[in-house]
């Protein structure tokens, strides 16, 4: 990664993100006085971070995007999300007791990022009733994400999976789901066969269970697909 300069319109991307959203405008201009941090620029397929690293900076994308992946126990790497600019990430672990990152983020497209020390971070976050207001939402939303991502991938058939990830993403009271993914990013963000996974929805699809056009998945039979669940 190559050190680069913050620009006026890194520093506009900075303050979308929902750890700084909602500052009073003096606040916006001490905080870059007070915290000590590099901005980067990452090329795509660079590694950012590795998992094992201990989490002593905060980390902000400001433009672009990552993957992040995980190696599990029997050594198999594991999508667990993409991140998309601007936001935080891996949050939660700067101040935890164990503060080793869990995941390794790569570049998928050309990014910036900017990395702030874990002091200035602290100093700014028990300064400022918001920002600390903010820090506590985003790491709360972190532990949801997280066990919201693992349902799936404790399940065993790839049906299973598959309507665990329809329901955590349907919104409420809503039978459409619009996945993000192509069905190859969903495949590997199952831990499954790309095959497997295109059988399996053909068959639910077959048995009425769901319908599918290109990325927008409609619901059929809801009481026929909470039985896997």
């Amino acid at each position: 990664m190559r050190k680069i300069s913050l620009s006026d319109s890194h520093k506009e991307k900075l303050f979308k993100i929902p750890l700084f959203q909602e500052l009073p405008l003096n606040i916006k201009h001490s905080l870059l006085d007070k915290l000590e941090f590099v901005v980067y620029e990452a090329d795509k397929k660079e590694i950012v971070v590795m998992q094992g690293t201990p989490c002593n900076k905060l980390y902000v994308l400001l433009e672009g995007r990552l993957r992040t992946d995980i190696i599990d126990g029997l050594g198999n790497e594991v999508l667990i999300e993409y991140i998309i600019a601007p936001r935080t990430f891996a949050t939660p672990h700067l101040f935890s007791s164990n503060n080793t990152l869990p995941a390794t983020f790569t570049a998928i497209e050309n990014s910036v990022l900017l990395m702030a020390t874990k002091e200035s971070t602290f100093k700014v976050i028990s300064q400022d009733p918001q920002v600390l207001h903010n820090f506590l939402c985003i790491a709360g939303n972190c532990n949801i994400c997280t066990v919201s991502r693992l349902k799936p991938l404790s399940r065993k058939t790839v049906r299973e999976r598959f309507i665990v990830y329809l329901f955590e993403h349907k919104k409420k009271d809503s039978l459409i789901v619009n996945i993000m993914h192509t069905q190859s990013q969903l495949a590997e963000y199952l831990n499954v066969t790309r095959p497997a996974l295109s059988k399996e929805i053909n068959k639910m699809i077959k048995e009425q269970l769901i319908t599918m056009e290109g990325k927008r998945i409609e619901i059929l039979n809801k009481t026929a697909l909470e039985k896997y669940i």
